[in-house]
């Protein structure tokens, strides 16, 4: 048990050592993307950094699989250097009990992320996006909730609140649409309500509307009130800007996420991408196991036996094989092409395999 606790120690102490050197170097190249994006706005350095502080967690968390096997190269080069690993094989101790206390580590490190760093790096990044959206004077963001979808268009000279209650799956058809308008000064200007609204080329095209107008000289706006089968509003949104306004699932907290895909489910999107990123986000701990097996698997050795640095390249290139696959798998499960559970469960689970498999061959012969 002495052992374990210490083998579990030093890896952590590794583990935290690598994510505050990247923490370090992605803040400083964040601070320099900031820069650049925004400092012909005139906001200042000290707005600038707290963008930089929140968008860095959500690109650190991102390549917690790296800093993992990293430390995991890190723990055991060091360990193999002080002669510590022979003594601990001529104890008798296999090369898979000196695994336990990593992989106990891996494992709980990898719960801990996605049940309360994940949150946390939602709420920063969703605020990231909104202060740059504040930044930029053009915003265009969607919500889903129980009564609907709201989505917002607008500029610097006005905003467009749009509400309904059900959409196609992709936003370009609303049903049961409500437009609201509001000038530069967020007084309302024009209310629309109609059955259907179509996004065409710069514009709603707008069926069985009625309108009113807040900005006329009646002083009750059912006076000027219209109906008419087909009118047309002007938009600056896009299929894409719809898309990107709900369709960044890393913003949602974990805890959260099953509830807004019911809701998106129900207003008529295609919830995949959404469902696609919650069941890989649940096999995260899996995955940094596996990164510790990897790291173990080419480097659980003496340094007398040469080529260590071939062993780090080795390790470093299985590592990031087994995540650009499981990147590109998740992609072929958003796009439907494979099934959800099969694309985020699959690559983490042969990415435990694979290692194990050489280390059993490794010990065992």
């Amino acid at each position: 048990m002495t052992l374990h606790l210490y083998f579990a120690r030093r890896f952590l102490i590794c583990f935290l050592s690598v994510l505050l050197i990247f923490f370090g170097i992605l803040t400083l190249i964040d601070l320099i993307e900031q820069i650049r994006r925004f400092g012909a706005a005139d906001i200042g350095f000290g707005r600038l950094l707290i963008l930089t502080f929140l968008n860095v967690p959500e690109s650190l968390y991102r390549i917690l699989p790296l800093v993992m096997i990293l430390a995991t190269l890190w723990l055991f080069l060091s360990l193999a250097r002080s002669s510590e690993l022979v003594v601990t094989r001529a104890s008798g101790r296999s090369a898979l009990k000196s695994l336990v206390a990593p992989v106990i580590v891996a494992l709980v490190l990898g719960v801990i992320a996605v049940a309360a760093i994940n949150p946390i790096v939602a709420a920063t990044q969703k605020q990231y996006d909104t202060q740059r959206a504040r930044i930029s004077g053009v915003a265009s963001t969607l919500s889903v909730s129980a009564e609907g979808l709201w989505l917002r268009q607008g500029t610097r000279d006005g905003q467009t609140v749009i509400r309904a209650d059900r959409a196609n799956f992709d936003g370009t058809i609303l049903f049961g649409v409500t437009f609201l308008g509001y000038d530069s000064h967020g007084q309302p200007t024009f209310r629309i309500e109609a059955d259907r609204a179509e996004l065409v080329t710069g514009a709603w095209s707008i069926t069985s509307a009625k309108e009113w107008r807040f900005d006329s000289e009646a002083a009750i706006p059912e006076v000027d009130a219209f109906e008419t089968d087909r009118m047309s509003l002007a938009s600056n949104l896009t299929r894409a800007q719809i898309l990107d306004s709900f369709g960044t699932p890393s913003t949602i907290p974990i805890w959260e996420l099953p509830g807004f895909i019911s809701r998106l489910e129900a207003a008529g999107f295609s919830a995949r991408v959404h469902r696609t990123f919650f069941h890989m986000e649940l096999a995260l701990p899996i995955l940094l196991v596996a990164m510790v097996l990897v790291g173990a698997g080419f480097t659980m050795r003496h340094t007398r036996f040469g080529r260590t640095g071939l062993m780090v390249l080795m390790a470093l290139g299985l590592g990031f094989t087994l995540y650009f696959i499981r990147n590109f798998v998740a992609i072929l499960g958003e796009n439907g092409q494979i099934p959800v559970i099969m694309a985020a469960w699959g690559p983490p689970l042969a990415a435990v395999l694979l290692p194990l498999g050489l280390l059993l061959h490794l010990e065992d012969g």
